[in-house]
């Protein structure tokens, strides 16, 4: 998964199609990531002793095939790919071929 905690991502299919945001988890076993006010749902609380109960509205996970890099410095949607950096293994946006981490 090339998909990375931290990375900004675009949503490409889906109820959110075409928004951006910051990927809070990553799940590569499940190939899911959570992204930053995407995909929103609603949790019913139950109350108990110490809490009253309240309706949350959390992130869900989508499959990471629905989203795409987002690079902010040209400001589009790129795929990724690694390249060797010396002794170290760097990934790569596509479109741009700048150097990621």
């Amino acid at each position: 998964m090339r998909i990375k905690k931290d990375d900004m991502v675009v949503v490409i299919t889906g109820k959110d199609k075409g928004k951006t945001g910051k990927v809070l988890k990553a799940m590569p076993k499940d190939n899911r990531v959570i992204v930053e006010g995407v995909n929103i749902q609603t949790k019913h609380q139950k109350q108990t002793r110490t809490a009253q109960s309240e309706i949350k509205h959390i992130e869900g996970p989508i499959h990471v095939s629905n989203v795409m890099y987002y690079n902010p410095k040209t400001k589009e949607a790129s795929k990724l790919g690694f390249k060797f950096d010396g002794e170290k293994k760097v990934r790569v946006a596509k479109k741009s071929g700048s150097v990621i981490d």
